[in-house]
């Protein structure tokens, strides 16, 4: 598959080799996994929104801007997965705590939203493919605006 946006190719063409390989891949799997009606933006880092045109009344912080569900960035010391539907959802959050250790035998470094990853060579693509599928842009919606009761 082939994937462009400007912003995000400038993003990826400024980290190092080996980053870029594996945040390309990343990438890749991210878009190839997420239901449609997603929209890929890069404010700072690369980031799958909710679009305006989709949920008019966008992230409660700053209205006037698209509702984020997941982001990817390259860190100092880690690739940084962000994924706000299980920072609002704890089934998806037991889901992915679960399956993590089926597939890596490093411990699971993770904040509310955030799951870094040191090891380069350790990143779970398929696993954040499956991640990046569990939700649709309805159901992501309806539970954000749940989440914000």
């Amino acid at each position: 598959m082939i994937i462009s946006n400007p912003l995000v190719d400038a993003y990826l063409v400024s980290l190092s080799e080996e980053r870029r390989a594996a945040m390309c891949r990343l990438r890749e799997v991210i878009v190839e996994n997420l239901p449609e009606g997603f929209e890929e933006i890069c404010n700072l880092t690369p980031a799958y929104v909710v679009p305006l045109s989709r949920f008019p009344d966008g992230y409660h912080c700053t209205p006037d801007t698209p509702l984020p569900f997941m982001g990817i960035a390259s860190q100092k010391g880690h690739i940084a997965l962000h994924h706000f539907g299980m920072y609002v959802d704890q089934a998806l959050m037991n889901w992915f705590v679960a399956e993590y250790p089926k597939r890596i035998s490093s411990r699971l470094d993770m904040g509310k939203s955030c799951v870094r990853f040191r090891k380069l060579d350790e990143l779970p693509y398929p696993l954040i493919g499956q991640l990046a599928a569990k939700r649709s842009v309805d159901e992501w919606i309806t539970c954000y605006r749940q989440a914000l009761r």
